[in-house]
């Protein structure tokens, strides 16, 4: 099992930036797929992007694609979460995911997850 902690989240106007971390912690993180999902209030959770272990592959929602950049740095077991162009609709609690195996942009089929980090965008 992976514990995960997320930070980075806070305040931002529209048209700002704001990167998310998320530190990892356990043997096999290095093996992990990792994603970022997010919910808004009254909202469900919804898939944001997600990495592969080896870092080639990479997938993003319609709604980021462009602005937001995953990334990983397994020596420092830490995943990034790099948000451009913020608009108010991204306002969430932005959670970090991880499981073995292969990528997937399915919630339910992540493992491990962090207790989420709140962005909030103001217009």
């Amino acid at each position: 099992q992976v514990q995960l902690v997320e930070s980075g989240g806070g305040l931002v106007q529209a048209g700002g930036s704001l990167r998310l971390s998320c530190a990892a912690s356990g043997r096999t993180f290095s093996s992990y797929a990792v994603a970022w999902f997010r919910q808004a209030p009254g909202k469900e959770r919804e898939f944001v992007a997600a990495q592969s272990w080896s870092g080639f592959s990479r997938y993003y929602a319609d709604s980021v694609k462009g602005r937001f950049t995953i990334s990983r740095d397994n020596a420092k077991e830490t995943v990034y979460l790099q948000m451009n162009s913020l608009k108010p609709e991204d306002t969430a609690v932005y959670y970090c995911a991880g499981r073995r195996g292969i990528t997937t942009i399915k919630e339910y089929e992540y493992d491990d997850w962090g207790q989420g980090t709140q962005v909030t965008v103001s217009s």
